[in-house]
Protein backbone atom coordinates (compact mmCIF):
# COMPACT_ATOMS: atom_id res chain seq x y z
CA UNK A 1 0.00 0.00 0.00
CA UNK A 2 1.09 3.53 -1.13
CA UNK A 3 2.40 6.18 1.60
CA UNK A 4 -0.49 8.07 0.14
CA UNK A 5 -3.28 5.65 0.26
CA UNK A 6 -2.21 4.86 3.81
CA UNK A 7 -2.65 9.02 4.66
CA UNK A 8 -5.62 9.01 3.30
CA UNK A 9 -6.93 5.95 5.78
CA UNK A 10 -5.88 8.06 9.03
CA UNK A 11 -7.36 11.39 7.80
CA UNK A 12 -9.05 13.15 10.61
CA UNK A 13 -7.81 10.77 13.70
CA UNK A 14 -3.81 11.50 13.41
CA UNK A 15 -1.62 11.69 16.05
CA UNK A 16 2.37 11.81 15.35
CA UNK A 17 4.37 11.02 18.17
CA UNK A 18 8.47 10.17 18.17
CA UNK A 19 9.62 6.51 19.02
CA UNK A 20 9.80 6.92 22.44
CA UNK A 21 9.49 3.87 24.40
CA UNK A 22 10.88 1.58 22.25
CA UNK A 23 14.47 1.34 23.63
CA UNK A 24 14.76 -2.57 25.10
CA UNK A 25 14.29 -2.64 28.98
CA UNK A 26 17.28 -4.08 30.82
CA UNK A 27 17.02 -8.25 31.06
CA UNK A 28 17.13 -9.64 34.56
CA UNK A 29 17.75 -13.39 34.83
CA UNK A 30 16.11 -13.93 37.75
CA UNK A 31 12.30 -12.23 36.34
CA UNK A 32 9.47 -15.04 36.63
CA UNK A 33 8.70 -16.34 33.15
CA UNK A 34 11.97 -14.27 32.06
CA UNK A 35 11.64 -16.15 28.57
CA UNK A 36 7.95 -14.86 27.57
CA UNK A 37 9.24 -11.60 28.81
CA UNK A 38 11.92 -11.90 26.32
CA UNK A 39 10.23 -13.06 23.34
CA UNK A 40 7.46 -10.72 23.50
CA UNK A 41 10.05 -7.36 24.06
CA UNK A 42 12.13 -8.87 21.03
CA UNK A 43 8.94 -8.73 18.73
CA UNK A 44 7.61 -5.83 20.03
CA UNK A 45 10.84 -4.07 19.14
CA UNK A 46 10.79 -6.01 15.59
CA UNK A 47 7.27 -4.68 14.94
CA UNK A 48 8.59 -1.49 16.16
CA UNK A 49 5.45 -1.67 18.05
CA UNK A 50 4.14 0.85 21.07
CA UNK A 51 3.31 -1.98 23.12
CA UNK A 52 3.35 -5.36 23.53
CA UNK A 53 1.86 -8.28 25.99
CA UNK A 54 1.24 -12.10 27.05
CA UNK A 55 -0.88 -13.73 29.09
CA UNK A 56 -0.88 -17.06 29.83
CA UNK A 57 -3.33 -19.71 31.62
CA UNK A 58 -1.90 -22.88 33.20
CA UNK A 59 -5.02 -25.00 34.26
CA UNK A 60 -6.58 -22.49 36.61
CA UNK A 61 -3.79 -20.49 37.27
CA UNK A 62 -3.01 -16.95 35.10
CA UNK A 63 0.00 -15.41 34.43
CA UNK A 64 1.22 -12.29 32.18
CA UNK A 65 4.36 -10.30 31.10
CA UNK A 66 3.94 -6.34 29.60
CA UNK A 67 6.44 -4.06 27.11
CA UNK A 68 6.29 -0.50 26.22
CA UNK A 69 2.76 1.17 26.87
CA UNK A 70 -0.80 0.68 25.45
CA UNK A 71 -1.06 4.40 25.04
CA UNK A 72 1.86 7.30 23.11
CA UNK A 73 3.09 9.17 26.36
CA UNK A 74 1.36 7.53 28.63
CA UNK A 75 3.02 4.97 31.34
CA UNK A 76 0.43 2.35 30.95
CA UNK A 77 1.02 -1.91 30.88
CA UNK A 78 -0.50 -3.60 28.37
CA UNK A 79 -2.17 -6.00 30.76
CA UNK A 80 -4.66 -9.35 30.85
CA UNK A 81 -7.98 -7.05 31.21
CA UNK A 82 -7.31 -4.45 28.44
CA UNK A 83 -9.28 -4.74 25.46
CA UNK A 84 -8.08 -4.91 21.90
CA UNK A 85 -9.21 -5.47 18.57
CA UNK A 86 -8.34 -9.00 17.72
CA UNK A 87 -9.45 -9.69 14.01
CA UNK A 88 -9.44 -13.06 12.72
CA UNK A 89 -9.67 -14.62 16.31
CA UNK A 90 -13.50 -14.36 15.66
CA UNK A 91 -13.44 -17.19 13.42
CA UNK A 92 -12.81 -19.42 15.89
CA UNK A 93 -15.58 -18.28 17.94
CA UNK A 94 -17.69 -18.38 14.81
CA UNK A 95 -16.73 -21.52 14.48
CA UNK A 96 -17.30 -22.91 17.67
CA UNK A 97 -21.29 -21.29 17.45
CA UNK A 98 -21.88 -23.01 14.02
CA UNK A 99 -20.52 -26.03 15.83
CA UNK A 100 -22.52 -26.16 18.84
CA UNK A 101 -25.97 -25.52 16.78
CA UNK A 102 -24.75 -28.64 14.69
CA UNK A 103 -24.53 -30.29 17.97
CA UNK A 104 -27.93 -28.97 18.79
CA UNK A 105 -29.48 -30.83 15.10
CA UNK A 106 -29.52 -27.05 13.67
CA UNK A 107 -26.88 -27.29 11.33
CA UNK A 108 -25.04 -30.12 9.04
CA UNK A 109 -21.55 -29.94 8.34
CA UNK A 110 -21.72 -31.24 5.07
CA UNK A 111 -25.13 -29.32 3.73
CA UNK A 112 -25.31 -26.48 1.28
CA UNK A 113 -25.54 -23.06 1.78
CA UNK A 114 -27.95 -22.26 -0.23
CA UNK A 115 -30.41 -24.43 2.49
CA UNK A 116 -29.94 -21.58 4.88
CA UNK A 117 -28.94 -18.50 2.86
CA UNK A 118 -31.19 -18.82 -0.43
CA UNK A 119 -30.44 -16.77 -3.27
CA UNK A 120 -27.29 -15.22 -1.36
CA UNK A 121 -24.46 -17.19 -2.68
CA UNK A 122 -25.28 -17.23 -6.81
CA UNK A 123 -23.89 -15.51 -9.79
CA UNK A 124 -20.85 -14.07 -10.81
CA UNK A 125 -19.61 -17.28 -10.83
CA UNK A 126 -20.84 -18.75 -7.50
CA UNK A 127 -23.46 -21.43 -7.17
CA UNK A 128 -24.67 -21.73 -3.25
CA UNK A 129 -25.56 -25.22 -4.14
CA UNK A 130 -22.14 -26.66 -4.69
CA UNK A 131 -20.78 -24.95 -1.47
CA UNK A 132 -20.77 -26.82 2.11
CA UNK A 133 -20.64 -25.28 5.52
CA UNK A 134 -17.59 -27.65 5.83
CA UNK A 135 -15.82 -25.62 2.90
CA UNK A 136 -16.96 -22.28 4.30
CA UNK A 137 -15.31 -23.66 7.60
CA UNK A 138 -11.89 -24.70 6.30
CA UNK A 139 -11.04 -21.91 3.61
CA UNK A 140 -11.61 -24.19 1.04
CA UNK A 141 -14.56 -22.95 -0.60
CA UNK A 142 -12.98 -20.42 -3.06
CA UNK A 143 -15.33 -17.23 -2.36
CA UNK A 144 -13.29 -14.25 -2.67
CA UNK A 145 -11.92 -12.22 0.37
CA UNK A 146 -14.43 -9.08 0.81
CA UNK A 147 -10.90 -7.63 3.20
CA UNK A 148 -9.08 -6.86 0.30
CA UNK A 149 -11.77 -4.78 -1.10
CA UNK A 150 -13.07 -3.56 2.21
CA UNK A 151 -9.08 -1.84 3.34
CA UNK A 152 -8.25 -0.49 -0.70
CA UNK A 153 -11.78 1.83 -0.26
CA UNK A 154 -11.30 4.79 2.16
CA UNK A 155 -14.72 5.39 1.89
CA UNK A 156 -15.92 2.50 2.83
CA UNK A 157 -15.01 3.33 6.58
CA UNK A 158 -17.74 6.10 6.73
CA UNK A 159 -20.48 3.93 6.96
CA UNK A 160 -22.06 1.01 9.26
CA UNK A 161 -22.53 -2.27 7.47
CA UNK A 162 -24.66 -5.29 8.02
CA UNK A 163 -23.66 -8.90 7.70
CA UNK A 164 -25.00 -9.07 4.07
CA UNK A 165 -23.42 -6.14 3.02
CA UNK A 166 -19.64 -7.54 3.97
CA UNK A 167 -20.79 -10.26 2.30
CA UNK A 168 -21.56 -9.01 -0.78
CA UNK A 169 -18.12 -6.92 -1.30
CA UNK A 170 -16.57 -10.16 -1.75
CA UNK A 171 -19.31 -12.03 -3.90
CA UNK A 172 -19.13 -8.99 -6.56
CA UNK A 173 -15.70 -10.90 -7.30
CA UNK A 174 -15.25 -13.84 -8.76
CA UNK A 175 -13.87 -17.27 -7.27
CA UNK A 176 -10.69 -18.17 -6.64
CA UNK A 177 -11.25 -21.31 -7.68
CA UNK A 178 -13.99 -24.24 -7.23
CA UNK A 179 -15.06 -25.46 -4.16
CA UNK A 180 -12.81 -27.84 -2.85
CA UNK A 181 -10.44 -27.83 -5.34
CA UNK A 182 -7.92 -25.16 -3.43
CA UNK A 183 -7.42 -23.44 0.01
CA UNK A 184 -7.83 -19.53 -0.01
CA UNK A 185 -8.30 -17.50 3.51
CA UNK A 186 -11.43 -15.49 3.17
CA UNK A 187 -13.28 -13.28 5.29
CA UNK A 188 -15.86 -13.65 2.85
CA UNK A 189 -16.75 -17.39 4.59
CA UNK A 190 -17.10 -16.71 8.19
CA UNK A 191 -19.46 -13.23 7.52
CA UNK A 192 -21.43 -16.13 5.25
CA UNK A 193 -20.90 -18.21 8.24
CA UNK A 194 -22.29 -15.21 10.62
CA UNK A 195 -25.50 -14.31 8.84
CA UNK A 196 -26.29 -18.91 8.70
CA UNK A 197 -26.17 -18.13 12.64
CA UNK A 198 -28.61 -15.29 12.04
CA UNK A 199 -30.92 -16.73 10.04
CA UNK A 200 -30.93 -20.50 11.65
CA UNK A 201 -31.47 -18.64 15.36
CA UNK A 202 -33.11 -15.71 14.33
CA UNK A 203 -31.00 -13.76 16.54
CA UNK A 204 -28.36 -11.45 15.71
CA UNK A 205 -24.86 -12.58 16.20
CA UNK A 206 -23.54 -10.19 18.73
CA UNK A 207 -26.47 -11.64 20.56
CA UNK A 208 -25.81 -15.56 19.89
CA UNK A 209 -22.20 -14.67 20.63
CA UNK A 210 -23.09 -13.72 24.20
CA UNK A 211 -25.72 -16.35 24.90
CA UNK A 212 -23.36 -19.17 23.31
CA UNK A 213 -19.72 -18.15 24.76
CA UNK A 214 -19.25 -14.90 26.79
CA UNK A 215 -22.10 -15.22 29.31
CA UNK A 216 -21.47 -19.09 30.21
CA UNK A 217 -17.61 -18.56 30.40
CA UNK A 218 -18.17 -15.59 32.49
CA UNK A 219 -15.93 -13.32 29.79
CA UNK A 220 -15.69 -9.81 30.98
CA UNK A 221 -14.31 -7.97 27.69
CA UNK A 222 -15.40 -9.77 25.17
CA UNK A 223 -18.01 -8.44 22.57
CA UNK A 224 -19.03 -6.92 19.03
CA UNK A 225 -18.77 -3.12 18.83
CA UNK A 226 -21.94 -1.63 17.34
CA UNK A 227 -22.81 1.63 16.07
CA UNK A 228 -19.49 3.26 17.16
CA UNK A 229 -16.05 3.06 15.96
CA UNK A 230 -14.87 4.41 19.68
CA UNK A 231 -14.10 1.27 22.55
CA UNK A 232 -14.84 1.65 26.01
CA UNK A 233 -12.22 2.94 28.64
CA UNK A 234 -9.15 0.25 29.69
CA UNK A 235 -8.14 -0.71 26.12
CA UNK A 236 -4.92 -0.84 24.29
CA UNK A 237 -4.56 1.76 21.40
CA UNK A 238 -3.76 0.79 17.93
CA UNK A 239 -1.47 2.17 15.58
CA UNK A 240 1.10 2.65 12.62
CA UNK A 241 4.37 3.44 11.75
CA UNK A 242 7.59 3.74 12.52
CA UNK A 243 8.99 6.39 14.45
CA UNK A 244 6.22 8.79 13.80
CA UNK A 245 2.97 7.17 14.42
CA UNK A 246 -0.81 7.31 13.38
CA UNK A 247 -3.48 6.75 15.90
CA UNK A 248 -6.18 4.36 14.35
CA UNK A 249 -7.95 3.30 17.10
CA UNK A 250 -10.86 4.31 15.81
CA UNK A 251 -10.57 4.97 12.07
CA UNK A 252 -11.71 1.62 10.52
CA UNK A 253 -15.35 0.72 10.78
CA UNK A 254 -15.49 -2.50 13.05
CA UNK A 255 -18.86 -3.21 11.29
CA UNK A 256 -16.81 -4.41 8.51
CA UNK A 257 -15.23 -7.05 10.85
CA UNK A 258 -18.17 -8.83 12.04
CA UNK A 259 -18.33 -12.48 12.53
CA UNK A 260 -14.93 -12.70 10.43
CA UNK A 261 -12.82 -10.08 12.31
CA UNK A 262 -14.92 -7.70 14.59
CA UNK A 263 -15.05 -9.38 18.16
CA UNK A 264 -12.96 -7.07 20.47
CA UNK A 265 -11.44 -9.11 23.83
CA UNK A 266 -8.70 -9.29 26.48
CA UNK A 267 -6.07 -11.47 26.88
CA UNK A 268 -7.85 -12.97 30.39
CA UNK A 269 -10.90 -13.13 28.07
CA UNK A 270 -9.44 -15.08 25.18
CA UNK A 271 -6.85 -17.93 27.10
CA UNK A 272 -10.33 -18.60 28.94
CA UNK A 273 -12.20 -19.15 25.69
CA UNK A 274 -8.90 -20.93 23.85
CA UNK A 275 -8.69 -23.00 26.73
CA UNK A 276 -12.53 -23.84 27.49
CA UNK A 277 -12.62 -24.73 23.49
CA UNK A 278 -9.15 -27.52 23.66
CA UNK A 279 -10.82 -28.35 27.10
CA UNK A 280 -14.19 -30.09 25.39
CA UNK A 281 -16.35 -27.01 27.62
CA UNK A 282 -17.60 -25.50 24.51
CA UNK A 283 -18.74 -28.03 21.75
CA UNK A 284 -19.15 -32.10 22.22
CA UNK A 285 -16.09 -34.45 21.70
CA UNK A 286 -17.23 -35.41 18.43
CA UNK A 287 -17.27 -31.49 17.32
CA UNK A 288 -14.10 -31.06 18.59
CA UNK A 289 -12.11 -33.68 16.90
CA UNK A 290 -13.55 -32.47 13.23
CA UNK A 291 -12.65 -28.83 14.38
CA UNK A 292 -9.18 -30.06 14.73
CA UNK A 293 -9.27 -31.47 11.91
CA UNK A 294 -6.96 -30.17 9.04
CA UNK A 295 -8.66 -30.07 5.80
CA UNK A 296 -6.75 -32.33 2.74
CA UNK A 297 -5.29 -29.54 0.27
CA UNK A 298 -1.69 -30.35 -0.13
CA UNK A 299 0.68 -27.13 0.15
CA UNK A 300 -1.38 -25.31 2.30
CA UNK A 301 -1.74 -24.25 6.34
CA UNK A 302 -2.85 -27.00 8.56
CA UNK A 303 -6.49 -25.39 9.20
CA UNK A 304 -8.94 -26.88 10.41
CA UNK A 305 -12.27 -25.15 11.52
CA UNK A 306 -11.62 -21.58 12.81
CA UNK A 307 -8.64 -22.70 14.14
CA UNK A 308 -4.64 -24.23 13.10
CA UNK A 309 -2.55 -26.56 14.18
CA UNK A 310 0.73 -25.50 16.38
CA UNK A 311 3.40 -28.30 17.15
CA UNK A 312 5.39 -26.67 20.40
CA UNK A 313 9.14 -27.28 20.78
CA UNK A 314 7.96 -28.32 24.08
CA UNK A 315 6.14 -31.79 23.08
CA UNK A 316 2.70 -31.92 22.03
CA UNK A 317 1.07 -29.39 19.79
CA UNK A 318 -1.31 -26.36 20.19
CA UNK A 319 -4.45 -25.13 18.39
CA UNK A 320 -5.46 -21.46 17.61
CA UNK A 321 -5.59 -18.75 15.34
CA UNK A 322 -3.99 -15.13 14.83
CA UNK A 323 -5.77 -12.21 14.07
CA UNK A 324 -5.28 -9.00 12.39
CA UNK A 325 -7.00 -5.55 12.73
CA UNK A 326 -5.68 -2.22 11.57
CA UNK A 327 -3.14 -1.20 14.50
CA UNK A 328 -3.51 -4.56 16.39
CA UNK A 329 -1.86 -8.06 15.69
CA UNK A 330 -2.61 -10.76 18.44
CA UNK A 331 -2.70 -14.65 18.58
CA UNK A 332 -4.39 -17.08 20.76
CA UNK A 333 -3.93 -21.01 21.56
CA UNK A 334 -4.18 -23.55 23.49
CA UNK A 335 -3.19 -26.68 24.27
CA UNK A 336 -5.81 -29.95 25.17
CA UNK A 337 -3.48 -30.31 28.42
CA UNK A 338 -5.01 -27.25 29.66
CA UNK A 339 -2.37 -24.20 28.82
CA UNK A 340 -3.34 -21.15 26.90
CA UNK A 341 -1.70 -18.45 25.76
CA UNK A 342 -2.54 -15.03 23.91
CA UNK A 343 -0.15 -12.48 22.43
CA UNK A 344 -0.55 -9.21 21.06
CA UNK A 345 1.27 -5.77 19.88
CA UNK A 346 -0.59 -2.78 18.68
CA UNK A 347 0.92 -1.62 15.89
CA UNK A 348 0.23 -2.90 12.39
CA UNK A 349 -0.10 -1.43 8.88
CA UNK A 350 -3.02 -1.96 6.83
CA UNK A 351 -0.71 -3.27 3.99
CA UNK A 352 -0.10 -5.85 6.45
CA UNK A 353 -3.61 -6.86 7.01
CA UNK A 354 -4.23 -7.34 3.10
CA UNK A 355 -1.15 -9.61 2.58
CA UNK A 356 -2.02 -11.81 6.19
CA UNK A 357 -5.44 -12.26 4.83
CA UNK A 358 -4.22 -13.71 1.21
CA UNK A 359 -1.82 -15.83 2.96
CA UNK A 360 -3.87 -17.00 6.11
CA UNK A 361 -0.37 -17.57 7.83
CA UNK A 362 0.61 -15.38 11.18
CA UNK A 363 4.36 -13.96 11.44
CA UNK A 364 6.50 -16.49 12.09
CA UNK A 365 7.63 -14.13 14.71
CA UNK A 366 4.48 -14.00 16.65
CA UNK A 367 3.80 -17.97 16.21
CA UNK A 368 7.02 -18.10 17.94
CA UNK A 369 6.50 -15.85 21.10
CA UNK A 370 3.43 -17.72 21.58
CA UNK A 371 5.29 -21.25 21.49
CA UNK A 372 7.40 -19.92 23.99
CA UNK A 373 4.69 -18.90 26.27
CA UNK A 374 2.62 -22.24 25.91
CA UNK A 375 6.07 -23.87 26.98
CA UNK A 376 7.07 -21.42 29.79
CA UNK A 377 6.53 -23.22 32.94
Amino acid sequence: MSRTKLRRFGVGVVVLAAVGGLTAPAAVAAEPHAATQAAVDQHRLSRAAIGGGATVRDGETMWSVTSGTRMLGQNLPVGAEHKVRTGSLAKTFTAAMILQLVDEGKLSLDAKVEQYLPGVVQGNGYDGNTISLRQLLNHTSGIYDYVTVALTNPQLQLRQFTLAQVAALGLANPPYFAPGQGWRYSGTNYILLGMIIEAVTKRTYPEELATRIVTPLGLTNTFVPAGTKALPPGHVRGYVGRGLYVDVTQVFEPSLGGSSGGIVTSGADATKFYQSLLGGKIVSPARLAEMLTPHTIPNAPEYGMGIMRIPLPCGGEAWGHDGVWPGYHSMAAASTGGRAAFVTVNNLDPAELVGASASGTPASQLVEVVKTALCDR
